[in-house]
């Protein structure tokens, strides 16, 4: 009793049975597409924000959180950055590299990256230490010229743990023959996965004091890695670290490094959320549909209304709240139905692979177990609104065409 009229009204409207059933059944069309365009865009977002998470947290497990390499030119005062950047309470790892393009030679040839690294200090930038399948990380020892091979790398060259390989890096050095290029044998200790192609297919570690070597650096390296708490807040430290440091050097953080990849994954993402969003639309052009239905249905109550007193507009407002609601039915039933199909994605995949005898993401392509998901409240809300706007904006029309009706000739025929 103390709603407004139009509100307590458009209720009733919703509420009350139909003499057109038509009408029912196209409004609850309207429920039913509005719901499922939710719980199809919530569920599709979550796996693909998953997906993307996994392929960052897989990637920076190898890759610096924060980089400072020399400008041009080897960083010969790497202990200096090493104990500038231990000074920032968000550092919690760094350890010097050396990073060069080689092309490795086994029973077939594969170009990489070689990486010489500290195999001491490695464990406090990268998880490298703990992905050995074979062979152990401390086994590169100076002058000992082992090589650490990524698991798809090793499997490329055709070689395993004791073979040689001949690394031939895109360096020249100068003899009495003219330049030649830089080259030097080296016994496979290990084997690592990572789980990220890039690294295990691309990447093969050395011990830094054995890179210097070859390469004639002396005590100069590529850079310093970092490790931060929180790798969102690399951008902040790098800038940080870039104003302490004093002389030639460049500082980079992983957002920078990886621009293009995240970007890609991105406006995938965002491309996959304008398509799916026509679910929704499809829903709202039903219940434009449905609302125009009703208000020619109801010409007579329209008419009846307005000789009682009712203005145009609050006429307009009945149908306007009774549409609304069709919308936030439809909306809620699809943020529950969306979050409850995210949780429990990983089981139905297991049972239709179980029930159909297929496997849909196989371990040794995709290298994961189950299917990620990562659901954000920011997804949820901001679909929550995309279809609470479409569903009202669809009530529009109907509702204006209603507050147009006029009283005399609705009830002509009456």
């Amino acid at each position: 009793m103390f709603k407004p009229v139009p509100v307590a009204i458009g209720l009733r409207y919703l509420r009350a049975k139909r003499r057109n059933g038509f009408i029912s059944f196209i409004s609850l069309a309207s429920i039913l597409g509005i719901a499922l365009g939710v719980t199809a865009l919530i569920t599709t977002l979550a796996v693909m924000s998953g997906f993307q998470k996994e392929i960052r947290d897989r990637m920076l497990s190898m890759a610096a959180h924060v980089t400072v390499s020399g400008y041009g030119e080897p960083l010969q005062d790497w202990p200096h950055a090493v104990k500038l950047a231990m000074q920032d309470a968000r550092v919690i790892g760094a350890a010097p590299y050396i990073e060069k393009e080689a092309l490795i030679s086994g029973a077939n040839n594969q170009p990489a990256m070689v990486r010489g690294v500290l195999p001491d200090e490695e464990g406090k930038v990268s998880v490298l230490p703990n992905k050995m399948v074979q062979g152990k990380l401390s086994q590169l020892e100076s002058g000992s010229f082992n090589i650490v091979l990524g698991r798809e790398l090793a499997l490329w060259l055709g070689v395993g743990v004791g073979d040689d390989v001949i690394v031939t890096l895109a360096e020249f050095r100068s003899t009495p023959l003219g330049g030649v290029q830089t080259m030097k044998r080296f016994k496979v200790s290990g084997i690592f996965e990572v789980g990220y192609n890039e690294y295990d297919k691309g990447l093969a570690v050395v011990h830094m004091a054995d890179l210097q070597r070859v390469l004639r650096m002396g005590s100069g390296v590529t850079g310093v890695r970092l490790a931060l708490r929180d790798m969102d807040q690399a951008s902040a430290v790098g800038r940080t670290l870039a104003e302490k440091l004093k002389g030639p050097y460049l500082v980079s953080d992983w957002a920078q490094d990886n621009a293009n990849l995240f970007r890609a994954l991105k406006m995938e993402k965002t491309v996959m959320a304008i398509l799916l969003s026509l679910i929704i639309a499809m829903g709202a052009f039903n219940l434009v549909s449905s609302q125009v239905m009703l208000v020619t249905d109801k010409q007579a109550d329209i008419a009846i209304l307005r000789t009682l007193g009712l203005t145009p507009m609050q006429v307009m407002q009945v149908f306007m709240v009774q549409g609304s609601l069709i919308g936030i039915i439809g909306t809620v039933s699809g943020v529950i139905g969306g979050i409850a199909l995210t949780l429990n994605l990983d089981n139905i995949l297991q049972a239709i692979e179980k029930i159909f005898g297929v496997q849909l993401l196989p371990e040794d392509v995709y290298y994961i177990t189950g299917l990620p998901t990562d659901l954000q409240a920011s997804d949820v809300l901001i679909i929550s609104v995309v279809a609470l706007l479409m569903a009202f904006v669809a009530t529009l029309y109907p509702a204006w065409r209603a507050a147009r009706t006029a009283p005399a000739e609705a009830l002509r025929y009456e």
